[in-house]
């Protein structure tokens, strides 16, 4: 039985609403997607499926719209108004943006309905003075942070913008963790409630330290390659394997037992000879207590042992491929990851293993396609795997039926 098998989730579509939607449809919820008539401008965004434009062939709608129903409604229309109030009233939870006509708020159904949860997806949230201000992706991830703190040790190379509209599913994980809260609220209390979600707040909190050291330190963090932004310089993780490609190492190691298995690494291998700095390797793994991490650049000894360790792991992996050496470092209990194109992680032997490769039939199209499962496994509630995403207006002869839902 899924976690909200017995929701039903209202998201009246905008530009930030699609992936909350998605990810409480995964839980199991009902998820009817409200659209204007000509269908949502998510529709329309490229790139198609056989990059021919259409309503139903935009990937982007796809991705964000899997296991939903489809209703087209014309806000701006009385008679249409009317029906959204009825379909409102048999809602559990409201999912809105900020596209929306005057009396279709909170404020106007909260007073029939104590227990309605209403989730409001705007860029700057209800009521602040950027509240009409157009936004895009990237000036929402320049605006919140994520950009400032993305990209290379070399400052005289620009930021880098994350792909994928990052900012879309920042906004849409938020959206979902408010309603999941507000629920757990109503299940308590009886009482729903107005939940604002500002897309520029979002990116923000998930700039890391970014905000944090300047409010508190008035410290500026520094971009650093595929490592964590810090006001001062952190050790580099990303290497070079032997077959040109890179993969990202982690932390380095700390108890003697590490440095074992990482001198035994390079005595398999050979390399031994090749790093002279090996015997701190050594004296590491006698030690009765962890290397301090902390101790870097204060310590002699403890500066040695961690730069031998950087050394070795940069050594062999120089020796091995890319994803031999990712594997392999796994195995032996070193944290690792090769740093592979979206499509290859997709098709990677392990994620396949897992079952995230899920067939969906698109009988519009006469054909399977592949797509991404869930990402997590729950054995209690188990999430609901992806169905097609709801052609234009698909659900409009379910209206009847779908208005006599009684929450």
């Amino acid at each position: 039985m899924s976690a909200l098998r017995d929701i039903r989730v209202l998201e009246l579509t905008d530009q930030f609403t699609p992936v909350g939607g998605r990810v409480l449809a995964e839980l199991g919820a009902e998820v009817i997607v409200v659209e204007p008539p000509s269908g949502s401008a998510h529709r329309k965004r490229p790139p198609f499926v056989d990059d021919q434009p259409g309503a139903d062939r935009s990937l982007r709608w796809w991705a964000g719209n899997v296991g939903k129903k489809s209703v087209t409604i014309d806000q701006r229309a009385e008679a249409d108004r009317d029906v959204l109030a009825e379909l409102i009233a048999t809602a559990d939870i409201v999912v809105a943006g900020s596209d929306r006509c005057d009396g279709i708020d909170y404020e106007s159904f909260a007073s029939r309905d104590a227990g309605l949860i209403w989730i409001s997806v705007s860029a700057f949230g209800l009521g602040g003075i950027r509240s009409n201000q157009p936004a895009t992706d990237l000036t929402m991830l320049a605006g919140g942070g994520p950009v400032w703190n993305c990209g290379y040790d070399d400052h005289s190379l620009p930021p880098i913008r994350g792909a994928g509209d990052q900012s879309v599913n920042i906004a849409g994980m938020y959206c979902a963790i408010a309603a999941l809260v507000a629920l757990a609220h109503r299940d308590q209390t009886g009482q729903g409630q107005l939940v604002d979600v500002s897309v520029n707040a979002a990116c923000n909190v998930t700039s890391e330290q970014t905000t944090y050291h300047w409010l508190v330190n008035q410290d500026t963090c520094q971009r650093q390659t595929g490592r964590h932004a810090y006001p001062t310089p952190s050790s580099p993780v990303q290497v070079r394997c032997a077959d040109g490609r890179y993969a990202t190492t982690g932390v380095l190691p700390r108890q003697p037992a590490d440095f074992a298995r990482m001198q035994a690494w390079l005595d398999e291998l050979g390399l031994t000879d090749e790093l002279p700095e090996s015997v701190f390797l050594e004296l590491a793994a006698s030690r009765a207590e962890p290397v301090d991490l902390a101790l870097i650049g204060v310590d002699d000894e403890t500066t040695a042992i961690l730069s031998a360790a950087r050394d070795a792991i940069r050594l062999i992996a120089s020796r091995l491929p890319a994803k031999e050496f990712f594997l392999t470092s796994q195995r032996r209990g070193f944290p690792c990851g090769a740093v592979l194109a979206p499509n290859e992680a997709f098709d990677d032997e392990h994620t396949v293993a897992r079952g995230f490769h899920v067939p969906v039939g698109h009988r519009e199209l006469q054909r399977t396609i592949t797509y991404p499962g869930v990402p997590y496994l729950f054995s209690a509630t188990p999430a609901v795997p992806p169905t097609p995403p709801p052609l234009l207006g698909e659900h409009n002869d379910q209206l009847d039926e779908l208005l006599k839902r009684q929450r």
